[in-house]
Protein backbone atom coordinates (compact mmCIF):
# COMPACT_ATOMS: atom_id res chain seq x y z
CA UNK A 1 0.00 0.00 0.00
CA UNK A 2 0.77 3.24 -0.79
CA UNK A 3 1.87 5.68 2.22
CA UNK A 4 -0.63 8.12 0.13
CA UNK A 5 -3.52 6.29 -0.87
CA UNK A 6 -6.57 7.40 1.19
CA UNK A 7 -7.94 4.44 2.65
CA UNK A 8 -8.77 5.22 6.62
CA UNK A 9 -12.16 6.55 8.00
CA UNK A 10 -11.43 9.24 10.85
CA UNK A 11 -12.46 6.70 13.19
CA UNK A 12 -9.87 4.36 12.14
CA UNK A 13 -7.08 7.33 11.75
CA UNK A 14 -7.84 8.16 15.02
CA UNK A 15 -7.29 5.19 16.41
CA UNK A 16 -4.32 4.29 14.46
CA UNK A 17 -2.68 7.74 15.59
CA UNK A 18 -3.96 7.43 19.30
CA UNK A 19 -6.09 10.55 19.18
CA UNK A 20 -9.56 11.19 19.70
CA UNK A 21 -11.35 11.64 16.27
CA UNK A 22 -12.71 15.37 17.39
CA UNK A 23 -9.22 16.15 17.36
CA UNK A 24 -8.72 15.12 13.74
CA UNK A 25 -10.92 17.02 13.11
CA UNK A 26 -9.59 20.12 14.93
CA UNK A 27 -6.19 19.46 13.31
CA UNK A 28 -7.61 19.09 10.03
CA UNK A 29 -9.57 22.59 10.68
CA UNK A 30 -5.95 24.35 11.39
CA UNK A 31 -4.38 22.82 8.81
CA UNK A 32 -2.31 20.27 10.45
CA UNK A 33 -2.84 17.47 7.91
CA UNK A 34 -5.09 17.40 4.82
CA UNK A 35 -7.14 14.14 4.46
CA UNK A 36 -8.55 14.03 1.03
CA UNK A 37 -12.44 14.19 0.77
CA UNK A 38 -14.70 11.22 0.05
CA UNK A 39 -18.01 11.62 -2.22
CA UNK A 40 -19.80 12.27 1.04
CA UNK A 41 -17.33 15.10 2.30
CA UNK A 42 -15.98 12.18 5.24
CA UNK A 43 -12.19 12.17 5.47
CA UNK A 44 -10.34 9.90 4.23
CA UNK A 45 -6.56 9.42 6.00
CA UNK A 46 -3.72 7.96 4.48
CA UNK A 47 -0.55 6.34 6.36
CA UNK A 48 1.14 9.34 5.74
CA UNK A 49 -1.19 11.58 7.33
CA UNK A 50 -1.35 9.08 10.16
CA UNK A 51 2.44 9.39 10.53
CA UNK A 52 2.01 13.23 10.51
CA UNK A 53 -1.01 13.10 13.10
CA UNK A 54 1.99 11.10 15.31
CA UNK A 55 4.26 13.69 14.83
CA UNK A 56 1.77 16.49 15.79
CA UNK A 57 0.83 15.17 18.69
CA UNK A 58 4.91 14.03 19.84
CA UNK A 59 5.85 17.78 19.06
CA UNK A 60 3.13 18.70 21.26
CA UNK A 61 3.66 16.18 24.15
CA UNK A 62 7.24 15.61 24.46
CA UNK A 63 8.06 18.80 23.07
CA UNK A 64 5.58 21.51 24.23
CA UNK A 65 5.43 23.35 21.07
CA UNK A 66 2.31 24.55 20.58
CA UNK A 67 -0.03 24.06 17.33
CA UNK A 68 1.31 27.69 15.55
CA UNK A 69 4.60 26.15 15.86
CA UNK A 70 3.93 22.82 14.79
CA UNK A 71 2.05 24.18 11.45
CA UNK A 72 5.45 26.12 11.13
CA UNK A 73 7.53 23.28 11.49
CA UNK A 74 5.47 21.06 9.25
CA UNK A 75 5.65 23.85 6.36
CA UNK A 76 9.30 24.45 6.95
CA UNK A 77 9.82 20.37 6.55
CA UNK A 78 7.86 19.86 3.47
CA UNK A 79 9.81 22.77 2.01
CA UNK A 80 13.14 21.28 2.81
CA UNK A 81 12.02 17.90 1.24
CA UNK A 82 11.16 19.71 -2.09
CA UNK A 83 14.40 21.66 -2.02
CA UNK A 84 16.31 18.75 -1.62
CA UNK A 85 14.62 17.10 -4.48
CA UNK A 86 15.66 20.11 -6.32
CA UNK A 87 19.26 19.48 -5.47
CA UNK A 88 19.22 16.19 -6.44
CA UNK A 89 18.46 17.22 -10.16
CA UNK A 90 20.86 19.55 -9.85
CA UNK A 91 23.37 17.69 -8.72
CA UNK A 92 22.03 14.88 -11.74
CA UNK A 93 23.09 17.13 -14.26
CA UNK A 94 26.54 18.40 -12.89
CA UNK A 95 28.29 15.32 -12.20
CA UNK A 96 30.68 14.01 -14.45
CA UNK A 97 29.48 12.32 -17.32
CA UNK A 98 26.57 14.22 -17.17
CA UNK A 99 25.31 15.99 -20.01
CA UNK A 100 25.32 20.36 -19.75
CA UNK A 101 22.68 21.80 -22.10
CA UNK A 102 23.36 25.07 -24.33
CA UNK A 103 21.55 26.57 -26.62
CA UNK A 104 22.38 25.95 -30.54
CA UNK A 105 22.35 28.02 -33.48
CA UNK A 106 19.06 28.32 -33.72
CA UNK A 107 18.47 28.77 -30.26
CA UNK A 108 17.04 25.00 -29.78
CA UNK A 109 18.58 23.31 -26.93
CA UNK A 110 21.75 21.22 -27.78
CA UNK A 111 23.52 18.69 -24.80
CA UNK A 112 26.79 18.65 -25.03
CA UNK A 113 29.69 17.18 -23.05
CA UNK A 114 30.87 18.93 -19.89
CA UNK A 115 33.93 21.11 -20.69
CA UNK A 116 32.75 21.55 -24.28
CA UNK A 117 32.59 24.93 -25.91
CA UNK A 118 30.96 26.05 -28.98
CA UNK A 119 32.57 26.50 -32.03
CA UNK A 120 33.24 30.30 -32.88
CA UNK A 121 31.37 29.78 -36.11
CA UNK A 122 27.95 28.94 -34.17
CA UNK A 123 28.57 31.56 -31.48
CA UNK A 124 28.63 34.34 -33.78
CA UNK A 125 25.56 32.68 -35.69
CA UNK A 126 23.87 33.04 -31.91
CA UNK A 127 25.37 36.34 -31.31
CA UNK A 128 28.66 35.84 -29.18
CA UNK A 129 28.44 36.63 -25.25
CA UNK A 130 25.15 36.13 -25.32
CA UNK A 131 24.25 34.71 -22.08
CA UNK A 132 20.77 33.17 -21.69
CA UNK A 133 19.81 32.11 -18.21
CA UNK A 134 16.89 29.54 -17.96
CA UNK A 135 14.52 29.45 -15.14
CA UNK A 136 11.26 26.57 -15.73
CA UNK A 137 8.71 28.29 -15.46
CA UNK A 138 5.85 27.20 -12.71
CA UNK A 139 7.96 27.32 -9.49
Amino acid sequence: MQDDAQVFVISVAAELAGMHPQTLRQYDRLGLVSPSRARGRGRRYSLRDVATLREVQRLSQEEGINLAGIKRILRLEQQVERLEAQVEVLRAMAEPGRRIFTAGPGGEVVAVPRGTRSRRGEREHAGAGALVLWRPSGR
